[in-house]
């Protein structure tokens, strides 16, 4: 059985006391790839050390909407750098977060339609991180709809706009969010939405799934995921993994 994670903040600092003790533990564990995600150019070579040392680590880049408040045109172009490089698969993670608010909604708006146009011209994906805002987010990405494809990642908004989503041609990856107890809305959209659509990811080392809830979640408890989305669908864990490893690999563009 082979794992995909396919949203893992490994270069992030809670990895800085054994990242290269845990690492090449993976693949033993099942998780045979693993997707690092640099939310912040201003940091994205720590991913890109993690491309270079780990054949089966790939990444994106982009900027988060947490951090767009500084960004400017010279870090487009820095993202535009950083995505030549022949393991980066995607721009992302990118959207609107009216949940924190830490960037003003003005400027999230902004940066996310620059950044879905970048990835159009290039011909990327895109992983997007949406929150509390999803009236904005959906006439954003109807504007840009022509050549869009890509991820929600941590999908948390209803069926009904699941369902706009897959009509705009996108993929939905879940964490373990949807292990929690009170995860009905996750439970119901993985119930109703088609198999081919689901991706798994840890989103580490955030959102760890039950029963780690507590500790620092890393890409080995991607299992606990695929066995309660197995659960969920009246499938084996076995079948779950293989179906998320292929539809992973179609929405990043691997072999």
């Amino acid at each position: 059985m082979e794992l995909f994670d396919t949203h893992a903040h490994l270069s992030d600092e809670a990895f800085d006391v054994d990242r290269h003790e845990l690492i090449p533990k993976l693949p033993e564990a099942g998780v045979t790839r693993i997707i690092d995600v640099a939310c912040d150019v201003r940091t994205a070579d720590r991913t890109v050390e993690l491309l270079d040392l780990y054949p089966f680590i790939y990444g994106t880049i982009g900027m988060h909407p947490h951090d767009v408040s500084c960004m400017d045109n010279a870090m487009m172009d820095r993202i535009v750098k950083y995505i030549k490089h022949p393991k980066m698969l995607a721009v992302g993670e990118i959207g609107l977060d009216y949940h924190y608010d830490y960037s003003p909604r003005e400027q999230q708006r902004k940066w996310f339609a620059e950044q879905l146009e970048l990835a159009k011209q290039l011909g990327y994906p895109v992983v997007l991180h949406i929150r509390e805002a999803f009236g904005d987010c959906m006439d954003i990405l109807k504007a840009h709809r022509d050549g869009l494809r890509g991820v929600m990642h941590c999908y948390s908004g209803s069926v009904e706009t699941a369902y706009e989503c897959l009509d705009l041609g996108l993929k939905f990856s879940f964490g373990g969010a949807v292990t929690f107890k009170n995860a009905r809305k996750s439970v119901e959209v993985v119930e109703r939405l088609p198999l081919d659509s689901i991706l798994l990811e840890t989103d580490c080392p955030y959102m760890t799934p039950v029963p780690h809830r507590g500790e620092r979640n890393d890409p080995s408890f991607i299992r606990l995921t695929a066995e309660r989305i197995a659960e969920i669908r009246g499938l084996s864990v076995e079948e779950i993994a293989d179906i998320t490893y292929k539809n992973a690999n179609m929405a990043f563009g691997l072999k």
